[in-house]
């Protein structure tokens, strides 16, 4: 009766240790909040390793984080030499396969000569989780209650691991919202920011923009240059302030080619018109001044420069400027007018000098016509009459007279003021003109005179006079130059050649003082001189006169004494005067 009694009493005692255990075990997810994978795990593998005397207890997951597989192992005392989980995970393969998933739920196996029962508990619906593997050596494992204490574990676990790995991809994702909330934001300020800038920029820019705009107008103004656009398909002009000003239109009135060409100056309608063709045929650079006459009878001279081009639409348009240069052409009149009249003082100035020698030229040929007709008129009243002696010597008369008038008209057309005009001419025959003019002078300063004019030599287009001054001007320099030099000869070379294809020289040669190097580029200055009595205009003068035909004068120091004097000018029709 009392064995009988003791066996309830047993049995109570175990189930009361199995409800300690399923609440210790059930308490165990309040020991886990906030705990990751491994604490979780660990904390149940202690607890069953306690609760039901187990020789060893072992678990194999993922990690939630890094998806590598994780071990972890729980032994008694006797398991101590396979302590490693990897040593019982081993084990465990060999004993019960490769696949976890097909682990039967009891199986009886060895391990040391030791029977032992494992226990595979899966963690998860399908094991997903990962999986905990209870082992013992007593006889009857697992109990009942032993069984679904396991069981019971196994589910807190899966539990705990599914709670820590969806906490864990919640944790992930809202860090990695946060992450994104946080650049989005930045990305916000920064785009905020720069528009910020961007309106302050455009804030800035329109103020300048405005600026540049009342500066460009008041620079048109006074410098009296409009600007506009002309779209040649439509023939609209956009204009300029200044451009109204210019032509004299009223304010905000549409402008066209015709309303434009009104205003026109008569003599120049026809180049305009063909200015006009042309840039409606193709794309290209426009010049052209033209002059208009406006309604009061004045006269504006206009300088036009366009480039053409294709807009977005492949439409020919010209964007161009018009400047107002009546008043630079009107001082270029006076102003040509004035070194005209100064180049006649000049020439007038060098010929005052010549005036003795040329009266010993006029006075030669007028010696002979005296001589001449005394004798023919001997040779008339002889008996009989030489009629033939006469007649040669009236042709002698004649000669001379020719000459004597040859003077007088080379010297006239020197001092004329008359217009002066460029002409194709000979270089060598305008020089050899100046020559005869100047050779009774060179002659009376003991000057040796060396002629070297090129033959073949292509004309000029040029004013023959005002090439004529120059030439004059470089040879009576040079006489001067060597009117003081004693103890050697006194040598005056003239000489004309080829420069090139396109360009004839002329050079004058002298063996006077020379001039000094550091005043080379003054010696061509207006007012500047080396003479006492000299007025300092000849050189800048016919500098004047060389640049007007597209040339140069220049002057280098011989390489013995004195210097040379040089001008080049183009030759046929690269020639504009």
């Amino acid at each position: 009766m009392a064995a009988h009694l003791e066996e309830p009493s047993e049995e109570i005692r175990r189930l009361r240790h199995c409800l300690n255990d399923l609440v210790g075990l059930v308490a165990l997810p309040a020991m886990w909040a906030g705990a990751d994978s491994l604490q979780i795990v660990r904390t149940l593998l202690d607890a069953l390793l306690r609760m039901l005397r187990l020789d060893f207890v072992y678990a194999r997951w993922r990690d939630p984080a890094s998806a590598e597989p994780v071990e972890i192992a729980r032994v008694a005392e006797s398991w101590q030499p396979i302590s490693q989980p990897q040593d019982i995970g081993r084990m465990l393969f060999r004993e019960l396969g490769d696949d976890p998933q097909k682990w039967a739920p009891l199986t009886r196996g060895s391990s040391g000569g030791a029977g032992v029962s494992i226990v595979p508990l899966r963690l998860g619906m399908y094991g997903e989780l990962g999986l905990i593997v209870a082992g013992s050596e007593r006889v009857g494992f697992p109990e009942q209650a032993e069984t679904l204490v396991l069981n019971v574990a196994a589910n807190q676990a899966s539990i705990g691991l599914q709670e820590t790995r969806l906490l864990g991809e919640q944790k992930r994702l809202t860090n990695e919202l946060d992450r994104r909330i946080a650049q989005r934001t930045a990305e916000l300020a920064a785009t905020n920011e720069e528009l910020r800038r961007e309106i302050s920029e455009r804030m800035r820019v329109e103020e300048a923009l405005r600026h540049s705009e009342a500066f460009l107008a008041e620079g048109q103004r006074l410098s009296r240059v409009g600007s506009f656009s002309w779209r040649t398909p439509t023939d609209e002009i956009i204009c300029s302030e200044q451009m109204y000003r210019i032509f004299e239109l009223e304010a905000l009135m549409a402008v066209t080619i015709r309303l434009m060409s009104a205003r026109i100056h008569p003599e120049d309608q026809s180049s305009f018109a063909a200015v006009v063709e042309r840039a409606r045929a193709a794309a290209t650079d426009v010049e052209h001044e033209f002059r208009l006459l406006m309604s009061d009878g004045s006269v504006k001279h206009l300088y036009l420069i366009a480039h053409g081009g294709r807009d977005k639409n492949d439409q020919l348009e010209y964007i161009g400027a018009i400047q107002d240069v009546t008043e630079r052409r009107l001082a270029e009149e006076a102003l040509a007018e004035l070194q005209s009249e100064l180049a006649r003082v000049a020439r007038i100035t060098s010929l005052g000098i010549l005036t003795a020698s040329m009266a010993h030229e006029v006075n030669q040929p007028l010696s002979g016509i005296i001589t001449n007709a005394s004798t023919c008129l001997r040779m008339l009243s002889a008996d009989p009459p030489n009629v033939d002696g006469a007649l040669e010597t009236a042709r002698r008369t004649i000669r001379d007279g020719t000459r004597a008038s040859e003077v007088v008209t080379r010297l006239r057309t020197l001092y004329s003021k008359k217009e002066l005009s460029p002409e194709s001419m000979d270089l060598n025959d305008a020089a050899r003109e100046v020559i005869s003019l100047s050779l009774s002078e060179l002659q009376r300063n003991r000057i040796v005179l060396r002629q070297e004019l090129a033959e073949s030599l292509p004309p000029v287009i040029g004013d023959r006079v005002q090439l004529q001054q120059v030439m004059l001007n470089l040879v009576r320099n040079a006489s001067d130059a060597m009117s003081t030099v004693e103890g050697r000869p006194r040598e005056l070379l003239i000489a004309t050649e080829h420069e090139d294809d396109s360009r004839v020289c002329l050079r004058v040669k002298d063996s006077g003082v020379g001039f000094e190097p550091k005043s080379v580029n003054r010696l061509f200055e207006a007012f500047y001189t080396t003479k006492n009595d000299g007025m300092g205009i000849g050189l800048s003068m016919s500098r004047s006169i060389i640049e007007a035909h597209q040339g140069r004068l220049w002057a280098t120091q011989n390489q013995g004494p004195g210097a040379t004097f040089s001008f080049s000018i183009p030759c046929g029709a690269n020639t504009k005067v």
